[in-house]
């Protein structure tokens, strides 16, 4: 949670720079010549130059203010999604993804505050390229940080990344310390394969023995208890009948 409050400062911190920016060039530039910004030896090769842009990032989608507005509190609520869910597995997403943030924060508040307009100063002179501004630049930063990231360091085997996530469940360091419940016997604790066949047949064995004790005693029984009755002579034992 402590990091996604940081990420969110973050962006803030950068949406706020990104709009004390517009406003100093809506002072300083708008109505003025193209200004010299930074030189590379004699060749002047960064002006500020006052544009109000009113498509998306470097003059691209000009016209469409209701898409420009909707996409970025779209992307916007992405890319904290994404931390939240993402975050702790993909390290690099908590530099790329507030940048990209911010930068759709900076422009969509000119959107909604300007009248559909995006105030641009940067006016690249190395070739003929769009004029863009701070957000323009953080969303394209951000971009390929995400790119680089997915590229280079996106190289483990999901197996590893799986148990990298496991070990930070509470308790999951202490349970792959454990040992396995699956692992098998040393091998001189195993049963031989005719002792183990032997074991087997025991159980039946002992049934078969136990019946026939059963059935000898109840025999025994019957033969005791008839020779315990008293032999009557046979006229008394006709008499008795």
């Amino acid at each position: 949670m402590a990091i996604l409050l940081i990420s969110a400062a973050a962006v803030l911190a950068l949406t706020g720079t990104d709009q004390l920016i517009k406003v100093w060039a809506s002072a300083n530039l708008k109505g003025q010549p193209d200004r010299s910004f930074l030189k590379l030896g004699s060749f002047d090769w960064m002006h500020l130059r006052y544009l109000e842009n009113r498509g998306a990032a470097f003059s691209m989608l000009s016209g469409s203010r209701s898409f420009l507005i909707v996409f970025p509190i779209i992307m916007i609520s992405a890319c904290f999604y994404i931390l939240h869910r993402k975050g702790r597995a993909h390290r690099y997403l908590y530099i790329a993804l507030p940048l990209v943030a911010a930068g759709g924060l900076g422009n969509l508040i000119d959107r909604i505050f300007r009248g559909g307009a995006v105030v641009d100063y940067l006016d690249f002179q190395l070739c003929n390229f769009a004029v863009f501004n701070f957000a323009d630049i953080c969303v394209t930063v951000g971009v390929i940080i995400m790119i680089f990231g997915i590229l280079f360091l996106e190289h483990e085997l999901p197996e590893a990344k799986k148990l990298k996530e496991a070990k930070r469940i509470p308790y999951a360091r202490l349970a792959a310390d454990a040992p396995l419940a699956g692992e098998l016997p040393e091998a001189g604790e195993l049963p031989l394969a005719g002792e183990r066949a032997l074991a087997e047949e025991l159980p039946e064995a002992g049934e078969r023995q136990a019946a026939e004790t059963l059935a000898e005693a109840e025999e025994a029984a019957e033969q005791k208890a008839a020779s315990a009755q008293p032999m009557l002579p046979e006229g008394k034992a006709d008499a008795a009948d």
